[in-house]
């Protein structure tokens, strides 16, 4: 076997080595939005640094994504007069309405179910930040040491913007989507169900090396023949 078919060897085991590997695609998370005009927008500014206006309305998201071009916006009413309605004007403060979506039970970690989504109308200073409005109606909140909002109304009770798997954030997608697939099914659809299509590739890579290497041994031992 020449030296050129060794090295197309290891490079198959290798590949076989990392086909199973789950590969690292999101991240568990509650998210934060501004409501401008009929639709959610990511908010440029966290909580604790944005100062929303009177009459101006946020959300915030629990769920499962890469990054903020595919995060999930929040759900349910986002209307300024519907959810301050109960909540009269005052002098010398302001309303930020708040729309509190916990995700879905794909989104939620092991162990957690999330609370039903809520609005909320906060009645804070005027010059109060977002978080000083959630603080008001959501206690309690979380923070990590960065001061990155890990939980509202106690949840999640742990976890802080942790890494899930792809198999993880599949699942996640298929709840936001409103997938009627049977658990069972979509854990024998995912990789955790079979040989994964790297793995498969790997043992055919091999089998033809191996046949490549049987029929030069064969060819050199009838040249010296």
């Amino acid at each position: 076997m020449t030296r050129r078919v060794v090295l197309l060897f290891l490079a198959a085991f290798l590949l076989i080595g990392t086909a199973g590997q789950a590969q690292a695609a999101g991240y568990r998370y509650w998210s934060f939005w501004d409501h401008e005009g009929d639709h959610w927008v990511y908010a440029t500014q966290g909580p604790s640094l944005a100062r929303p206006s009177d009459g101006d309305v946020q959300g915030f998201r629990f769920a499962v994504s890469e990054n903020s071009g595919d995060a999930a916006q929040p759900r349910g009413t986002a209307d300024f007069d519907s959810i301050c309605a109960r909540t009269p004007a005052e002098d010398g403060t302001k309303r930020v309405a708040l729309v509190l979506d916990f995700g879905t039970a794909s989104d939620a970690p092991s162990g957690e179910t999330p609370p039903s989504a809520r609005t909320a109308c906060a009645r804070v200073s005027p010059d109060a930040t977002t978080a000083d409005a959630l603080a008001a109606v959501a206690d309690p909140l979380r923070y990590n040491t960065s001061a990155l909002l890990c939980g509202i109304a106690g949840y999640p009770k742990s976890g802080c913007g942790e890494q899930v798997s792809e198999h993880q954030e599949k699942q996640a997608e298929q709840g936001k989507q409103g997938s009627t697939t049977a658990p069972e099914q979509q854990d024998a659809s995912d990789d955790d169900g079979g040989p994964s299509v790297g793995l498969v590739a790997g043992v055919a890579v091999i089998a033809v090396l191996a046949a490549a290497g049987a029929w030069q041994a064969r060819r050199r031992r009838n040249a010296t023949r």
